[in-house]
């Protein structure tokens, strides 16, 4: 009877925390649209929304209840499943990968018991996100080929295999980092640079490359090919609309923020404050907790702004020139950068 109380408190616990990181990627998602407008105001000095609330804080809302609420297009020569599988997939993958991230220090209670502010603390936390982004394609790519538009179609085929082709870079950079920590378990990898530093120290060609190829696999800016208006129309989504589009417009955002969550727990300390021994303030379980959190938020906002920035800074390229960068730069590059890091490391364990 003991046994069942505390797998049930354990399930509870666990639910919430989904629910709890569900509704904070949504919240993000949200509002990233709204720092995206106010961001392309400020670079092109204009104000961007501000008739909805103080600072047009009410905007996203506004946004999301315009999709809520209108009419529903299906067209006539679809896949009618598959039509409405598409963006359902491409919702789902974006917010399993949030799973594995540990998002704050682990909080301890009073009786001793420690308890992860991370979903699933599984022993290959690296390989699940790379599981699941691998999956992420076919949302795209289904959604595209069952609108039975040839527009839709040629950017789905863009989107598979641009997001194919930095996959392996990206998983290239990150195998660098692997060897230097010994562990795919996300936990380590945080705590290994609270011992010995933040990875970036070490990486900064890894994170480079792994920087550039978030940036693809997001479809943003320089490598939105897939969505690219003035060449497609609308992109692999153009026959959908109401929160259909929603759907694939907020798994956009949503995993633009997983992505800088991942970078900032793989490269930059997660939830660790640099240069600082927080042990030695005497600070509650509770507000060390939260105070981790708000640290791990921070980092991921600074790179939730540098998506945005790029956006509006760097031009599109040409398809042929994503597939080069791809192919013949980034690959040999993150391969090299792997080969010494083993090099090094083995020289160093002699």
């Amino acid at each position: 009877m003991q046994l069942l109380a505390i797998d049930l408190w354990f399930i509870i616990g666990k639910a919430a925390l989904i629910l709890c990181i569900i509704g904070l990627s949504f919240v993000i998602a949200m509002y990233t649209t709204l720092a995206e407008r106010k961001v392309a105001g400020w670079i092109q000095d204009r104000h961007g929304p501000n008739r909805a609330g103080p600072f047009g804080i009410f905007q996203p809302l506004a946004d999301g209840g315009k999709l809520f609420f209108k009419e529903e297009i299906i067209p006539l020569a679809s896949n009618k499943l598959l039509f409405l599988l598409g963006p359902s997939l491409a919702m789902i993958t974006a917010l399993v990968t949030s799973t594995v991230v540990p998002w704050a220090a682990p909080f301890v209670t009073g009786s001793g018991k420690v308890i992860p502010m991370q979903v699933a603390d599984v022993d290959m936390g690296i390989l699940i996100v790379f599981g699941v982004v691998s999956v992420g394609v076919y949302g795209i790519m289904i959604g595209g080929w069952a609108s039975n538009n040839k527009f839709s179609l040629i950017a789905a085929i863009r989107g598979a295999s641009q997001m194919v082709s930095y996959e392996l870079p990206m998983g290239l950079a990150l195998i660098s980092v692997l060897f230097m920590t010994g562990s795919l378990q996300m936990t380590q990898i945080v705590q290994n640079q609270v011992d010995h530093g933040w990875h970036i120290i070490y990486q900064p060609l890894g994170f480079i490359i792994y920087f550039v190829c978030a940036l693809a696999e997001c479809n943003r800016t320089p490598f939105d090919l897939p969505e690219a208006e003035n060449e497609l129309n609308f992109g692999y989504h153009q026959e959908y609309s109401s929160m259909k589009l929603g759907f694939y417009l907020f798994a956009e955002y949503i995993n633009m923020f997983i992505s800088s969550a991942i970078m900032v727990t793989v490269f930059f300390g997660g939830y660790d404050i640099p240069f600082v021994n927080e042990a030695s303030w005497g600070l509650s379980p509770f507000w060390m907790t939260f105070l981790s959190f708000g640290v791990m938020m921070a980092k991921i906002c600074f790179f939730i702004f540098l998506f945005i920035w790029i956006r509006w800074t760097v031009p599109r390229f040409r398809y042929d020139q994503l597939m080069n960068l791809g192919w013949k730069k980034l690959v040999p590059l993150a391969l090299a950068n792997m080969i010494i890091t083993a090099a090094v490391l083995l020289w160093l364990k002699k």
